[in-house]
């Protein structure tokens, strides 16, 4: 089957384009906007629109398949692509890839994702956005021409046999952390609430006392809300680097000293502690998260590092595994470009014996979010984000959903 025409519309994502740096620096909220002046390059505000790029394939039977380009909302931050507006790269998609495949047969996902990454435009690589999104339209080419699932194709191609089974939800909560716990623990969401601790003086604590009071509150909101004493969610928690802020980036005792006390809190729960510090280059992180995970498993105290900030492509995941810095990868879609390489990373997580949160971003769209669960149920991470946006239920509506669907279709189709 062949590929007829390549089309591109411009949207909308599920959140914001946040200036990472203004924040951390002190650019304060004024209802849902910041106010202060943007530090980070393309940005205008501290806070604007989410933009994406719908890519999609006109196939030659009338079949239309599509992903969506988007980025991550803390876009030019963390060693990540400068931000991403659909009107600047929209023209690139239309001249250097839909010459790639208009009029071209469908051939392997693999193959066809290999010639996109390969694209260089003025001696660099696509921004990642556009590898995403496009990669996402090449699976959901070569699923509706082998009359498959998005999920068979990339486990065909991957040589995999997974047993399908429903994947841990990790629902994100925003500033409302609190009225969207209660939203979270009534959903039974798996792990729960990412938290958006990402300012040390008004969600940290100079000693990392709110955080601490927090943590208290939710395991206390858990224990009263329930109906059911079974669920027992994870608590995943960004700390977006203020750990370091806060006790020194490479001051792992004293850091360790206190997510140890974060831990004994959150008992009965588990606990998880995602971006403890950000040493500003893709080395540094490594070492400081190599070290602290080291610290945390001398002291025994029960909690998983998860590493977020500079390990952004599937070269950096595989650095960070192979180093042990941090107790769980995570996979931040977005940042990989195609999607092949995420499915790539989680296999390579999974061999080295590190964790795999295949995660994301709440400035993404519905689409990407289900091509996201169609690869996550073939290559089976420990948990993946529910996405996009802020509000809990619609994020977790959409994965939650485009899971059972894979499921009760594949059970009929193999009954």
């Amino acid at each position: 089957m062949k590929v007829l025409k390549v089309v591109c519309s411009k949207g909308r994502t599920g959140f914001y384009f946040d200036d990472q740096r203004a924040i951390k620096g002190g650019a304060k909220t004024n209802g849902f906007a910041y106010v202060g002046e943007p530090v980070t390059e393309g940005f205008t505000s501290v806070r604007q629109a989410g933009e994406s790029i719908s890519v999609m394939f006109i196939l030659e039977d009338g079949q239309v398949a599509y992903g969506d380009c988007a980025a991550v909302q803390y876009s030019g931050a963390g060693g990540r692509d400068p931000l991403f507006l659909a009107e600047d790269f929209i023209p690139v998609i239309e001249k250097d890839v839909a010459p790639l495949f208009e009029g071209k047969e469908i051939s392997t996902f693999r193959e066809m994702c290999s010639a996109v990454e390969a694209v260089e435009v003025d001696g660099k690589r696509l921004h990642t956005a556009i590898r995403y999104g496009v990669t996402q339209a090449i699976l959901d080419a070569v699923a509706k021409s082998e009359k498959m699932m998005m999920c068979e194709v990339i486990a065909k191609e991957y040589g995999l046999k997974p047993e399908y089974r429903a994947i841990p939800i990790f629902t994100q909560s925003g500033d409302s952390r609190y009225d969207n716990a209660d939203k979270m623990i009534i959903k039974g969401a798996d792990v729960l609430p990412h938290a958006l601790i990402n300012n040390v003086e008004t969600k940290l604590g100079k000693n990392g006392e709110i955080l601490l009071e927090y943590v208290q509150w939710l395991r206390d909101r858990i224990l009263e809300v329930r109906t059911d004493e079974s669920y027992n969610p994870v608590l995943h928690i960004d700390v977006y680097g203020t750990l370091g802020m806060a006790f020194g980036v490479n001051n792992y005792e004293k850091m360790a000293e206190y997510i140890g006390t974060l831990a004994e809190a959150a008992k009965p729960f588990k606990l998880r502690i995602e971006g403890p510090m950000d040493a500003e280059e893709r080395e540094a992180q490594m070492l400081a998260l190599k070290g602290l995970t080291a610290e945390i498993d001398k002291r025994g105290i029960q909690c998983e590092i998860v590493a977020d900030e500079w390990c952004n492509t599937l070269e950096d995941i595989k650095y960070f595994a192979d180093n042990k810095a941090g107790h769980m990868v995570q996979v931040k879609t977005p940042d990989l470009g195609g999607v092949n390489n995420i499915a790539e990373a989680i296999l390579y997580c999974k061999e080295k014996g590190i964790g795999a949160y295949q995660g994301g971003t709440c400035n993404e769209t519905d689409r990407s979010a289900q091509v996201c669960v169609n690869i996550a149920m073939a290559v089976q991470p420990d948990q993946m984000l529910a996405k996009p946006g802020m509000g809990v239920d619609e994020g977790y509506m959409i994965v939650y959903n485009e899971m059972q669907r894979i499921l009760a279709y594949l059970n009929a189709k193999n009954a």
